[in-house]
This record gives C-alpha cells, structure tokens and sequence, in this order.
C-alpha cells in the first residue's frame, strides 16, 4: 500500500487509514493523496465483507491542512475541465467512503481546517484531541475560494442553512469544546490512545450506520430555502453580504448560491453545484491574487525572508513604553500578552495608570467572553508596572518610544531613557513619518537605533513596519523583527525615508479623496466608489480620524525639513480644502466633534452637509470608475515609487504592508500585484490617461516603464 495513506487492519477487522503524505510537515489534497485515497477506498471496497468499520486519523502533528494551494494557484481558465473533473474524481472518493455500506469514523488528532474538515464530514462519527490548539473549519474564503470537496453540501445538511452559513462565509474556525457544543465533533478524547479507543468502541456499537443525509425523508435542520423562516433571512442576506464585500470578493457571493441552490436539490446534484462554482472561483483573478499574497508572500516573511541572516533568535524580556497615550498604551498591552515584562512611562505617574486602564479593559472583555480566566488577567496586568520615573526603566532591553510627532520631544525622551538602560539595549521610534535616521542622533550608538511602526488600534491592527535607519546594525534589525513576530504580528521591512512607505501611500490615499473634494466632485460619490474599489473606508472618513490637525502638522514638519535640504515642499491640491475646513470653519476632525463628517451624539456620523454646497460642483462630476482608479492608481503608482527608491526591499513586503498597514483593497492582493493582475502595459497606458486628466502625480514612474517594456512582473 502506498506511504500516503498506511492501511492497518487489526484483529478486530477495523481497518485504520493513517494519512502520513510524504516529505511534508502537513498533509494536504495534492495528487499524490488523490492516487492514495483511490487505492484505500478499492481496497475497502474489495475487502468489504471482512470489515468492521474504518478509522480514519493522521500521523501528523496537524490532523490534514486542506487543498493544496501550489497546485491551486496554478489552475487558469484553459484548465477548467480538467479541473472539474478531479473535483468530482475527488468528491466521489468521500462519497465511496461515507456510503461504504460501514461504520467511518474520523479521529481528529490536530488542526482539521479546509479539506481536512471536509473528509471528517464525510465520516459518520468525529472524535476529536481535546488540546486547545487543535482547530477545526472551513477558512477557504480568507483566500478567495469555497469549501470544494463536499464542505459547502455537508454543513448546510449537518447545521441547516442559518447556522452553517457562518462557518462558509467568514471561514469561522473553532476550538474542541466549541465544536462539541455547535454538533461538529460528537466526542472528545483525552489523549491518542483515547481518541483511538473511542473511535474503535463507537464502530463496535454501531455496526449498521447510513449517514443522516442519506436516510430517508431527512429534512435540513431550520427547513430548505422554500420555509417561510429561512427563505425570510435570504431575502436580506444577498444586501448584507453585499454591503460587506462591495461585490469585491466572489467568493462568499458563490458560497451563498452554492449553499442556497445546493439545498433545494438531492445530495449528487448540490454536490455538482458546489464544483461547478468552486471551479469558477479557481480559475478566477481574485483566487490567485489573495492566495499569492496571504498564503505564499506572507509565509515568506514569517519564516524571516526579510530578517538578516547569522543572529540566532533574540527573546525580548523586558520593554520600557515611552508614552501611555493609545499607542503606547496599545503597546503596552500587546507586550504584556505575549508574556512580556512592560514599564510604562509617562510625565504623570495618573498618565500612565491611564494607559495600564486600557490594558486591563481590555483583558476584561476577554474574561466577560470566557477567552481569559480571572487568573490569567491579573498574570498579565501584573507584567505592566506603571511609573513616572525614567530609573525603573532600568533592565529593560527594548524601549520603545511613543509620544507625540515632535523631533525634539522624542529626542529628549530617547536619550534619557537610553543612559538608564545603557549600551545593550535597543531603541525603538514609533513614529510614522519623522526618518528614523534623524532620530538616531539622540542616542550614542545609532546602531542601535530602530523604527518600530506601529499602527491604531494596536491590539487589532496586525502590522508592523521596521525602519532601518542608515546607522542601524543587521543585529538590531533582527532583534526589533524577532519581538514583532514574538509579540504576535506581521512584521515588513522598509528602509528609512520620509513617511517610510506607509505613511506615504495611506497620504496619497486621503490626499487624493480630499483634492476629489475640492475639484467638485460629490462627497458620497468619493466615498461610495472608494468602498466599491475594496478600501475599507472612505478618504474624507479616514482623514477625520487621523484629524487634519496631524495632517496639516507632519505637512509643516516636512516642509521645514525639506527647506533645511534647500528643497520646496511639492504641492497638492489637497492642501487648499484641509486648510480651507481647519482655518475658516474649524473642522479638524472626529475627536474635536466634526470635520468632513458630522457626530451626532448616539446617532450615526454623517456627511457634513456643507460639503454639498460649499465644495459639489454640477461640471466637477466624473465617472466612478475614475474616482475608484484615482484612488487605487495613485496608491499602486506611490508604492512603485518606494520600490523604486529602495525604501521598500521586497514585494511580499509591499503586498503584505499595504493591505495589513494601509487597507489597500484586499481582492487584489496588494499594490503592487494590483499592478500584475492589471497587466502591465495596460496599467501603465490608463496611468498615463489619469496623469493627462488629473495630474502629474498619475506618471508612471521609470522602474514600472521598464518592466512594462520587459514584459516583466513586480
């Protein structure tokens, strides 16, 4: 029998089918475990009569990962066929096997997420490891596609439509207990020779089993699409599901119709709906781009595809905060999470109290939800030691300094934090758009001199981007990216230049909704399109939250800079209608009560009516492809820029931080494979349109010219 797939049938006639693939740390649905499976279920097929049951398990820390993604991402349109003809070869193994004529059960040792959910759902009984970090789900949404081997069919026969729609359109992943309680698993077992044991006695005690499915007159739990109660949900869940994708992502579009239309046909036939529509998003743009990102590019930087290489792996201790405003605080909390010693400073010792509050109203939500036991909670607020005295910093081997956009403050800060914990530790900036190289001066040894970018919330917001000064050592680079990826985030490398790359390409975005503003164009249109283009919000409403005083700050601190260089600051249009809302009608933003938009107390924020009257103009209206192309162009074009000048050092990087750093519109990828999907020559061609139509700042830049000529991808 072949190594993929061990066939073990014991004294007691249960054969046990141990997935164990070959040269990989995970088993996943490739074609070798597709030959593999093929020849288990003949075989079981063959030897019918002499079997008791089946026990199916891994040899694998993980139970099975799901479809393999290399060979996924690969599948374009002229493979359509071929593909959905082993789909079915695929979904007809799992048939073969549930309609055995025996009992089939699944023993869930580890993780059981995508395919691997779906061969336990093709057995009649489910045991699974009661370990904390076992997994089980369907998360084939986060990258674009659909449960393909039975996963769509089975849960909305398993849960009914209601309840199984969570886990196919959000990829809802759940733990052990959690299972049992929603009717996923059926027992839980202690340890692997429990699990075993359980697996074996279920088979004994039930020799005769049909899946429920299959009985019948089974009816769907809540009722098919026709009921009266569910068919009132689908009346609303299309808009919903809508209103949440933009009609950017196909994929939980094609979930909901696989579900739908599954559950109003036979078993055979919901399954050929199901692969006629998971070959459509397979072979679909939107697949490929988030599966190249999310899955490949950001596995290449969590493994350090940008961390220097010869440093073994430093573990932070202790971190000094500098700052307990809402990023320090933020910090701070994050730290102490991740088992980290944290002093938080302030001028104020009630300050910094005030920044340990956050943490420990965070935490309480956690205990309210049952994630964290009271224990827990004050483990982890007993880590952040609150003080006003630079002294108790001492012993801290990071610090990292958070206050206020002011090069002066942050110098002042930094150095006397530095001549407490002395010449071993490193310091960090978390500014996001003073050049960390600049800030270097306040500390001795700028080789120790780091940029640690963090982004609001912090304990949502999953990135961070390191700044490498030109003084800082490939030591320190590697210290700051092992506590990025020890405190749970996603750590990009950029080099170091104003605004890094962040903050310069979010600038582009808020500048070029406000300068759409000040052209005439209509306020809900720029917001509208900006949502229908995959921005998570519009410009005029992210720019009230970063407050235009800041914009209109960091633009006066950059000119000044630029001044001391000899150079002017380059103008935009954008500049005129932010000093128009802050000098004339003091509207700096949202937490001085208004700026492009209103906020009403208890009601929801809204436009500011003037806007219409005092900015709209009747001839200023463009096509909303246009105000959706500004929006993405000029982002994409601003990031080729950052490559181009060697700010940004690889294009995971460039994916991974616009779309975690920035939101960058998530279906394509990232800036710069928006650039690839788009096709080159063509991106560079509807550029040049927009820089004729609105403005130098559209010009493609010499690096995306020459690829474009080359034929070549970023």
């Amino acid at each position: 029998m072949t190594e993929a797939i061990r066939y073990e049938k014991g004294q007691d006639q249960i054969v046990v089918l141990t997935i164990d693939m070959p040269g990989q740390s995970a088993n996943t649905m490739n074609a070798v475990y597709r030959e593999a499976m093929a020849a288990c279920v003949a075989r079981l097929q063959a030897e019918r009569e002499s079997i008791a049951g089946v026990i199916v398990t891994s040899a694998k820390k993980t139970f099975f990962a799901g479809g393999d993604l290399n060979e996924l991402i690969k599948v374009g349109k002229a493979d359509a066929q071929t593909f959905y003809d082993w789909v079915l070869t695929l979904k007809g193994q799992l048939r073969a096997l549930e309609t055995l004529g025996k009992p089939v059960v699944a023993a869930i040792n580890g993780a059981a997420l995508g395919g691997g959910w779906e061969i336990c759902l093709a057995c009649h009984h489910r045991v699974a490891l009661d370990d904390p970090s076992l997994q089980v789900g369907l998360p084939e949404v986060t990258l674009g596609l659909l449960p393909g081997g039975g996963g769509v069919v089975r849960m909305v026969r398993l849960l009914g439509l209601e309840k199984a729609l969570p886990y196919l359109l959000e990829g809802k992943k759940v733990r052990p207990q959690q299972a049992l309680q929603a009717g996923l698993v059926d027992q839980l077992a202690s340890d692997r020779q429990d699990l075993l044991a359980k697996a074996r006695a279920w088979i004994v005690a039930n020799p005769a089993v049909t899946q429920r499915w299959d009985v019948a007159g089974y009816q769907i739990p809540g009722g098919t699409p026709s009921h009266p109660k569910v068919a009132q949900m689908l009346a609303i869940a299309p808009s919903i599901l809508r209103s949440k994708t933009q009609g950017c992502f196909p994929a939980p579009e094609k979930i909901l119709c696989a579900a739908v239309e599954g559950a109003q046909v036979d078993f055979d036939t919901a399954q050929l709906i199901e692969a006629r529509y998971f070959t459509e998003l397979t072979t679909g743009q939107v697949a490929k781009n988030m599966i190249g990102t999310f899955w490949f590019q950001l596995n290449e930087i969590k493994a350090g595809g940008s961390r220097p290489e010869g440093f073994t792996p430093y573990v932070t201790r202790k971190v000094g905060v500098l700052g307990a405003g809402m990023m320090g605080a933020g910090i701070a909390y994050v730290s102490a999470v991740a088992g980290i010693e944290v002093v938080l400073k302030d001028v104020t010792l009630a300050a910094a109290e005030k920044g340990k509050a956050h943490s420990a109203a965070l935490l309480d939500k956690k205990v309210a939800r049952g994630q964290l036991s009271i224990e827990q909670r004050d483990a982890t607020l007993a880590r952040i030691r609150a003080t006003e005295q630079d002294a108790d910093l001492a012993g801290c081997d990071l610090i990292i300094e958070a206050v206020f956009e002011d090069r002066e403050l942050k110098a002042r800060v930094s150095a006397a934090a530095q001549q407490v914990v002395g010449a071993q530790a490193v310091i960090a900036s978390n500014t996001s758009t003073l050049p960390i190289s600049g800030l270097a001066r306040a500390v001795p040894d700028q080789g120790k001199f780091i940029g640690l970018h963090f982004f609001s919330p912090v304990e949502k917001m999953p990135l961070v981007e390191i700044i490498r000064g030109e003084q800082t050592s490939d030591e320190t680079l590697a210290r700051g990216f092992d506590f990025v990826l020890q405190i749970k985030k996603t750590p990009i490398v950029v080099n170091d230049s104003r605004g890094f790359f962040t903050s310069r390409v979010f600038g582009t975005f808020t500048h070029e909704g406000i300068a759409m503003l000040g052209e005439g164009v209509a306020a809900p249109m720029i917001e509208t399109e900006a949502r229908k283009a995959g921005m998570p919000i519009g410009p005029l409403a992210i720019s009230d939250e970063v407050s235009l005083n800041l914009m209109s700050h960091i633009r006066q601190q950059t000119a000044r800079d630029l001044q001391a260089e000899g150079k002017p600051l380059p103008e935009h249009p954008a500049f005129a209608v932010i000093d128009l809302l802050l000098d004339e009608y003091k509207r700096p933003g949202k937490a001085a009560g208004g700026g492009f938009y209103e906020y009403p107390v208890g009601a929801q924020k809204h436009l500011w009516p003037q806007l219409k009257t005092r900015f709209e103009k009747a001839d200023g209206q463009i096509s909303p492809q246009d105000v959706r192309d500004r929006l993405l162009f000029v982002q994409a074009i601003e990031t080729v820029r950052c490559v181009e000048e060697g700010v940004l050092r690889s294009t995971a990087d460039a994916n991974i931080g616009s779309i975690f750093g920035i939101g960058f519109a998530a279906w394509t990828g990232g800036a710069l494979q928006f650039i690839n999907q788009y096709g080159l020559k063509d991106f560079v061609a509807r550029a040049q349109y927009l820089a004729e139509q609105y403005g130098e700042r559209f010009a493609p830049p010499a690096l995306l010219l020459e690829k474009a000529a080359k034929g070549q991808l970023f």
